[in-house]
């Protein structure tokens, strides 16, 4: 049986980055509310549990508090910030409001020899952003390390394997914060490092061939990477059992389905099947404006399609497709804390009712992941390493009311963005890079005459999983050549403006 670690998110920003850096120790991790009930803890049976940060203050009358039971389980537990706060209170220790409030980098002194810092220097830069913290330890507690501002930044229980740290190892300012999970994990909690690309392949084989059987799977290839690697995982485990559709929704890039056709033309015995329901999709969304109504929107006519295509293939009982931890967590809240950013039109966007049983086989995946058993599966380093592109398209690449013209506006802006990042060479110095046409038209002169056309927005970020991400620094000389391009080629555009929006508090994708 796999090995688990829980995260109890309390609604804290760097919850996600907590999962990042356990999974990057090859060791599998999931993150629930932090209101899950103890039975349900149980029957997942963790080998240790993490406790994240929170926005809000343990001695608020509605402070988020999980199970009273859990620190009587015997599973290993480490608090962090809000974590340590609980932990200390719950054990009848003080919380105060901190004299000081401490944000941003702070020195760690270690105080007391413990296998949580095993190997570590005795002091090293941690980050800290805490407004409250412990004015006394409960009396079955130790202190093992402090800073200047902060009395107890580390703690543990005498006897029973609960710790807490009051800063945030998880995040990149804090020095040897992958150091201090694997002695956790390795050390406290006695984990073995598990979770790898090959091991994943091998579980996930098994587990859709017993639950697949002899029936009949079909799969939306879209060509990004995700669905990608999940049309070749399947085929891996169910062979021609598995009837890969190509929708064309009228919303893809510039020459997507050719280019698609040429990436698993070496793929001799794998086929699929192409479908253009353009019209339908365009006629749908003429009029909406609202974003999560287009995901709506552009989920169900999705599953329309998919239902049409089983009822004339016999056997069909699954709809398969690339949906991501990211997706998952993005699209679901967790009850108060985290709120819903956006519905994924694999997540979110489906219908409550399907007449289609879902398998999502890189559900439990974060983007590196995927690429990382793509690349275990065999798949070229040209789709790998592709940018992500979002299931409903470039319709949340168009700001508003989405309409053929549009979509063949921000074709051809998207085209010669992406052909420019390759001559430059800077294709695969960026996350993902994408054009978006705003709703917007400004006055400009185009050979001596007025002119009042469209502008459109270049996004490039660079990140490591799509939870967080900062916008990537091009060469000026790089974007003045694409910009006149785009003005020059595009008829229409008659102004182009660069995003420098991190995440957060901006997300990847405007819409």
């Amino acid at each position: 049986m796999r090995q688990l670690v829980l995260i109890l998110d309390f609604g804290s920003q760097y919850t996600q980055l907590i999962a990042r850096k356990i999974r990057a120790l090859n060791v599998y991790c999931e993150i629930v509310p932090y209101s899950v009930k103890l039975e349900t803890i149980l029957e997942k049976r963790p080998q240790a549990l993490i406790l994240s940060g929170s926005p809000s203050g343990v001695n608020s009358a509605d402070a988020p508090m999980p199970s009273s039971e859990i620190w009587q389980t015997g599973i290993p537990i480490l608090g962090i910030c809000y974590g340590l706060q609980l932990m200390v209170r719950q054990f009848g220790g003080k919380i105060r409001q901190a004299g000081r409030h401490e944000y941003g980098r702070a020195l760690l002194e270690i105080d007391f020899p413990d296998e949580l810092f095993a190997d570590l220097p005795n002091s090293f830069q941690v980050w800290m952003s805490h407004g409250d913290e412990a004015e006394e330890i409960p009396e079955d507690f130790v202190r093992l390390a402090h800073t200047a501002n902060t009395n107890y930044a580390a703690i543990k229980h005498k006897s029973l394997p609960l710790y807490a740290l009051q800063f945030h190892p998880e995040v990149a300012h804090s020095d040897y914060g992958s150091e201090i999970f694997a002695n956790f994990l390795f050390r406290i909690a006695h984990l073995q490092a598990d979770w790898t690309s090959s091991a994943f392949i091998t579980d996930t084989v098994n587990h859709v061939r017993m639950r697949v059987g002899d029936k009949k799977v079909i799969l939306g290839l879209s060509g990004g990477v995700d669905s990608s690697v999940a049309a070749v995982l399947l085929h891996k485990a169910i062979g021609n059992q598995l009837l890969p559709v190509f929708i064309d929704t009228g919303l893809l890039r510039k020459n997507e389905v050719q280019q698609v056709s040429a990436m698993f033309s070496h793929l001799p015995d794998f086929k699929f099947e192409i479908i253009n329901a353009e019209d339908e999709f365009l006629s749908r969304l003429k009029g909406v404006t609202d974003p999560e109504a287009k995901r709506k929107i552009i989920g169900k006519t999705f599953i329309e399609i998919f239902e049409k295509y089983a009822e004339a293939h016999s056997d069909v009982v699954f709809l398969a497709q690339g949906t991501l931890y990211p997706d998952v967590i993005e699209s679901v809240s967790l009850k108060g804390p985290s709120a819903t950013i956006k519905s994924h039109h694999n997540v979110g966007g489906l219908p409550s009712k399907m007449n289609l049983q879902l398998i999502e086989p890189l559900r439990e995946l974060f983007k590196d992941e995927v690429r990382a058993v793509g690349t275990e599966l065999g798949l070229p380093n040209e789709l790998i390493n592709r940018h992500p592109f979002p299931g409903p398209g470039l319709a949340v690449r168009i700001i508003g009311e989405v309409t053929k013209e549009k979509v063949k506006l921000l074709q051809d802006i998207d085209d010669i963005f992406i052909s420019e990042l390759r001559a430059w060479k800077l294709y695969d110095q960026t996350w993902q890079a994408f054009a978006v046409l705003l709703p917007v038209q400004s006055v400009g002169v185009m050979g001596d005459a007025r002119t009042y056309n469209n502008v459109c927005a270049l996004r490039a970020v660079n990140s490591q999983d799509g939870m967080t991400a900062d916008w990537t620094e091009f060469p000026s000389a790089f974007l003045r050549v694409v910009s006149n391009r785009i003005i020059n080629e595009v008829h229409g555009v008659n102004r182009v403006v660069y995003d420098i929006s991190s995440k957060p508090p901006a997300t990847i994708e405007w819409e």
